[in-house]
């Protein structure tokens, strides 16, 4: 098959634990693209503060479709309620939150 059609779970080694990703998604008007910028050094602060805590998060990337007002941070993480965490110290209450998968 040479790897079409295969599909994985991002996944990152923390210690012991396994940790997944997580996409978390996010409106953003095309009149406030710029946002999405700050946005990502939000969720990155926001990870950085958990991850000193003792919670381990990843900060991945942040990614704007300013054709649909649609902003996606990826983080990895054991749970999903640490991605909610992060998103709460990040100011993004209310974001959804899914499996990242590739």
């Amino acid at each position: 098959m040479g790897g079409v059609g295969r599909i994985r779970l991002l996944h990152a080694v923390s210690g012991n634990a396994t940790v997944a990703s997580f996409l978390v998604e996010t409106y953003v008007p095309a009149t406030q693209a710029q946002d999405a910028r700050r946005a990502g050094r939000r969720m990155r602060a926001a990870a950085r503060t958990l991850s000193r805590e003792g919670i381990p998060v990843r900060y991945v990337r942040t990614t704007l479709l300013p054709g649909d007002e649609t902003c996606f941070h990826v983080l990895a993480a054991d749970s999903r309620a640490t991605v909610a965490a992060a998103c709460r110290l990040a100011g993004l209450e209310g974001a959804r939150i899914v499996d990242a998968v590739e």
